[in-house]
Order: structure tokens, then C-alpha cells, then sequence
């Protein structure tokens, strides 16, 4: 952190500073009040500023309470599921990335909600016009 300014000088930064230490104490450990690390709120962020994809609440409440943590590389596979999707004309698409499944409003650009493959016993997903498997 710029002591001078009491700022970051970049996002490289910010996750040098945040992301790479595990202490007890640091940010990465604790959660917001939506239940998420500093890390997963700053790949969330990063994806919906770079790819323009956004998770609803629900699908946050979700996240968390699955205990599903997404990985940058999920994050962008998940965008190239909402692509493909968008370019089929596909409006509400259930998006496959290893075993999470998530369903996105393609138009928005929302994920809906998201939940790990093994958790539902029927494997049943209504509401939706398509499916990506990325």
C-alpha cells in the first residue's frame, strides 16, 4: 500500500497485498456480509467488470451457503458458457463448469443461481431454453 496516499496502486496490488498471505488475521480470511472472501468478491468483480457477467443475490446466498468457491478459471469458463449461449440465441441457459451448474439470464447477464451437480438427487433444471457443458 502507498503509505503516503493510503491507497493501492493496482488490482496487482491489492491481490499481492490480500491475496498471498494466509494469516489469520488478514482479509482473505474473513468473509463480507454476504459470506464471501476479499478473494472470491474480487474474482466475482473482476468478472463481471471484464466480461460483464453479474450474480444476483440469490446466486451469492447460494454460493455461499453450498460452500461453492469459484476459481478465476471457472469464472472465465462460466463467461464462455454465457457467450456461446448468447450467440445460439439461447435466453435462459443452464452453464455446466465441472461439476457446478449455474443458470444465467443470458440477456442480463445474470447468473441465477448456482449449485453443485451432486446436489441435486433428480438432476432436474426447468425455466431453461438451452444448455452449455464448458
Amino acid at each position: 500500500m502507498n503509505e503516503a496516499a493510503n491507497t493501492f496502486l493496482s488490482m496487482d496490488h491489492v491481490r499481492n497485498e490480500y491475496l498471498h498471505e494466509a494469516g489469520e488475521n488478514r482479509a482473505v480470511n474473513r468473509k463480507t456480509e454476504e459470506g464471501f472472501t476479499f478473494g472470491q468478491m474480487l474474482a466475482m468483480k473482476e468478472a463481471s467488470i471484464d466480461k460483464g457477467i453479474v450474480f444476483s443475490k440469490h446466486a451469492k446466498n447460494r454460493l455461499d451457503e453450498r460452500k461453492i468457491d469459484l476459481t478465476t478459471d471457472q469464472l472465465k469458463r462460466l463467461e464462455e458458457g454465457t457467450e456461446k449461449a448468447g450467440k445460439k440465441g439461447i435466453r435462459e441457459s443452464l452453464v455446466l463448469v465441472d461439476d457446478l451448474a449455474f443458470i444465467v439470464n443470458i440477456k442480463n447477464r445474470t447468473v441465477v443461481t448456482a449449485m453443485d451437480q451432486m446436489e441435486s438427487k433428480e438432476n432436474i433444471f426447468t425455466n431453461i431454453d438451452g444448455a452449455v457443458i464448458n
